[in-house]
């Protein structure tokens, strides 16, 4: 039953639970972490840790994306981004940063951002950078919005994309365009792809229930927000909290589950997963894997070079993000710390596989599946 209370007169309100709101509660026999497995499989692609990478130049570039995916994970590539605008990211990334670091006004990053993403995409820039993941032997993913997705995604499938991500801050299952430009239909759409399709974001069960029914293999739920990071709350006015979001998604995951008689949609937490504990709690509420956007932009092979901003900061009117500091000083750890340690650090912002691993194997579970089924507790 949901939990409702009045706000006022006349007006209800139903209380929801953030990650930090609830607790993982081991109630079963403890086994090794040697004895646990993190992977899982989406469509025809087997990851070996449930962990994607948020589409953002700040830290997915093709090489990151390469490096991700030989450590199991998966780094989706902006397909509205950099990469596919200008043949110099590297050059523009520096020179972006430099107006983060030097200038005084606080507005500045973004419209530097902005100007930078005012070049046209250039399909033979994005279809590069697709073929040098895909000629790397690791499974390619890149992220378009609904307003683009029509137009973008042919020459994508024709550069030999393995995945399509359909992001943006809000997804529903029939995005209407402006004028007389035709809906996309995102059941139709799909059915007519020979590549699985991801697709978010979501915060509730009917709107993820709604996604699953257009056949997409993925349902992402949360916005990408991250401490500091993104803006949705203050610009829009729309929030969530993932405990909460997660949960209800992975409702209906079961009720589609018994619609069909056994098609199984996987579901993607994208929000405020800060750390490995965070990441723990969302595998706990039901997500079968999570989009991480600054935890992994601390790492020395992300192109942000320390700085991080959500792909939504971009947008040419309304910017919902900023550029922050993310990294540990000048030296910044690898990947392979961020991802599986060894850590110094003791609040989980390195090894964060690791620290999912150990969770699981303090709670007497195996694989992310079962993890799905732990106790859960909310604090007072």
């Amino acid at each position: 039953m949901r939990d409702l209370v009045e706000i006022g007169m006349g007006r209800t309100a139903r209380r929801t639970y953030e990650l930090d709101d609830i607790d993982i509660v081991p109630s079963r026999r403890t086994r090794s972490s040697k004895e646990v497995s993190t992977s899982w499989q989406l469509d025809a692609y087997r990851f070996d840790i449930p962990v994607l990478a948020h589409p953002t130049d700040a830290l997915v570039s093709p090489s990151f994306a390469i490096e991700l995916g030989k450590r199991g994970g998966l780094g989706v590539i902006n397909g509205e981004g950099l990469w596919g605008r200008h043949a110099d990211v590297d050059a523009k990334i520096a020179e972006l940063i430099r107006v983060a670091e030097s200038d005084t006004d606080a507005d500045a990053p973004i419209a530097k951002l902005q100007e930078l993403h005012a070049a046209p995409i250039q399909p033979d820039l994005l279809a590069a950078a697709v073929s040098q993941v895909r000629d790397a032997g690791v499974t390619t993913a890149v992220r378009v919005s609904p307003q683009n997705a029509r137009a973008l995604t042919p020459a994508l499938v024709k550069a030999g994309i393995d995945l399509l991500v359909i992001h943006g801050t809000i997804i529903s299952a029939e995005h209407v365009a402006h004028g007389d430009s035709e809906p996309l239909n995102l059941k139709t759409f799909i059915s007519e792809l020979d590549v699985p399709v991801v697709a978010g974001g979501v915060s509730d069960h009917r709107t993820a229930l709604h996604l699953m029914r257009t056949g997409a293999a993925g349902v992402i739920v949360g916005y990408g927000s991250t401490e500091g990071a993104t803006t949705t709350g203050e610009v829009l006015g729309i929030g969530l909290h993932m405990a909460t979001a997660i949960a209800d998604a992975a409702a209906a995951r079961r009720d589609y589950l018994d619609e069909t008689g056994g098609r199984y949609v996987h579901v993607i937490a994208d929000g405020d997963i800060r750390t490995s504990g965070d990441l723990a709690k969302a595998i706990a509420c039901g997500a079968d894997a999570a989009v991480l956007g600054a935890p992994l932009a601390v790492a020395a092979e992300a192109p942000g070079h320390g700085w991080y901003w959500p792909s939504a900061a971009a947008h040419p009117s309304v910017p919902r993000g900023a550029l922050l500091p993310v990294s540990f000083g000048e030296e910044r750890p690898s990947l392979d710390r961020v991802l599986t340690g060894p850590s110094d650090d003791p609040y989980g912002s390195l090894n964060l596989v690791g620290g999912l691993r150990r969770s699981m194997a303090k709670s007497g579970y195996s694989d992310l599946k079962e993890f799905q089924k732990v106790g859960l507790t909310v604090r007072a």
